[in-house]
């Protein structure tokens, strides 16, 4: 029978945590993996990313120049299976290392897939992701700080480049569940 992993993903270093958990099967493959994690936390994807477990970094060698096999891994048919096996382990997802976003990862449960359910899919979350480009969590701090106060002097540029409007609490599971479902992760169904 096929397996499931609850994931809790924690983006690091922001304060209120900004935070997913979501359910999907045990054999998702890496790449997929990271597709997933793009949709539920709101990235768009437009970054290099890794994923970092037992001092072993896993991506995709085509966009690295300096790929050196001793400690990276070609990660196109690693399985979540194979990074970890049993629940309470955690290892970090990267996205933008200009930013580095740093998420951590967290196997909360595994269980046997449920007959007729969809995977993946989010069952709670919280808050809005930062938006791309802002400079990491401290660029995410002053943006937030700035979009507070429409006296300060960088209110209106900062809201121009945020489209007119940015809610950092907002988070709308069954919108990013719609997202889940648009997609092709190739390991859908129970």
């Amino acid at each position: 029978m096929k397996q499931v992993f609850q994931i809790k993903i924690t983006l690091k270093n922001i304060t209120p945590l900004i935070w997913r958990r979501i359910l999907v099967k045990a054999d998702v493959k890496l790449p997929d993996l990271h597709k997933i994690i793009q949709t539920v936390m709101g990235w768009t994807n437009s970054h290099l990313h890794q994923f970092i477990c037992k001092d072993k970094h896993y991506s995709n060698p085509e966009y690295d120049d300096e790929w050196d096999d001793r400690w990276q891994v070609d990660y196109s048919n690693v399985k979540l299976s194979d990074l970890i096996s049993e629940p309470n382990r955690q290892f970090v997802y990267e996205y933008d290392f200009g930013d580095s976003w740093a998420h951590t990862l967290k196997i909360e449960k595994i269980f046997p897939a449920e007959k007729g359910m969809k995977y993946p899919t989010c069952i709670v979350g919280e808050r809005c992701c930062p938006p791309e480009d802002c400079g990491s969590a401290g660029g995410y701090e002053d943006l937030l700080e700035i979009i507070k106060n429409p006296d300060d002097e960088e209110y209106e540029s900062m809201m121009e480049w945020l489209g007119g409007y940015f809610e950092p609490e907002f988070f709308d599971i069954e919108e990013v569940n719609a997202a889940l479902k648009e997609k092709d992760f190739g390991c859908f169904g129970g």
